[in-house]
């Protein structure tokens, strides 16, 4: 549990895939599924801290809520409604396939052909990619686009920040301003994952609550804060060409031991 945790943390907003090494963690060690209860902390914990890191975004977007449709040129209306476009695909997408996604996805081939590939993807778009635009440069089809790429995350390996952030690179932003962006977007993404999550324990009828998930929270908290804050630190001054190379080499080692 403990170690699910930090994975979780540590794994959740760098463009290497949390979902791939949740799924590899107890295949590697052999251990049992954590259970939905520490699924729902883990995902609250992790919430807890970009909600944190972000909190002055946070704040002036949920200032926002209050002033739609009273003036036009507001800056963080426009910024929340985009967020809304580029969550749409996938809260529909995950809704409807949440039981079936996964299933048959889950193995260490497609986790290293997603992981390789994928991380191509993001050395591609961040290497060529244009540095020219801002989050308030956004317009509805940039946040269309990046939504729909999102969807891609739902194949464990992907990486929901790797392929949003790729998609916000190709389509000129700047490296901090995709992160920042893909940070923001995982917000309702987390929500909408936790909650169904959370419904499905909800019917499983295990509500209790135990130290275990107090625990998983703390951790996937703490870890998740700190790999935020070195990742962006990291950004104001280099590229993200050693998540791409920690992507191949493990991308390569898995698909080294599924097929050797």
């Amino acid at each position: 549990m403990v170690t699910i945790a930090i994975v979780q943390g540590i794994t959740e907003f760098l463009p290497v895939s949390s979902s791939g090494h949740l799924v590899l963690v107890p295949i590697v060690a052999d251990w049992p599924d954590q259970g939905l209860l520490i699924d729902v902390a883990v995902h609250v914990g992790t919430l807890g801290a970009v909600t944190v890191y972000l909190w002055r975004d946070v704040w002036r977007l949920f200032r926002a809520l209050f002033r739609i449709g009273r003036e036009t040129g507001d800056q963080d209306v426009r910024l929340l409604f985009h967020l809304v476009v580029a969550t749409i695909p996938v809260v529909i997408v995950g809704f409807l396939l949440h039981k079936f996604v996964g299933i048959g996805l889950r193995t260490i081939p497609v986790i290293g052909w997603t992981t390789l590939v994928f991380g191509l993807v993001l050395y591609a778009t961040d290497r060529y990619g244009l540095q020219f635009r801002r989050i308030n440069h956004m317009g509805v089809g940039a946040a269309l686009g990046i939504g729909l790429a999102q969807v891609l995350a739902l194949i464990p390996g992907t990486s929901r920040a790797g392929i949003t952030i790729s998609a916000a690179r190709m389509l000129g932003y700047e490296r901090r301003e995709a992160a920042r962006f893909s940070m923001l977007l995982s917000i309702p993404t987390i929500i909408a994952a936790g909650g169904l999550a959370g419904k499905d324990l909800f019917e499983s009828g295990d509500l209790t609550l135990q130290m275990d998930a107090l625990v998983a929270l703390g951790l996937s908290f703490a870890t998740a804060l700190v790999a935020i804050t070195a990742m962006m630190g990291w950004l104001r001054h280099a590229t993200f060409t050693p998540f791409v190379i920690y992507r191949i080499v493990l991308g390569l080692g898995l698909l080294t031991w599924a097929y050797i």
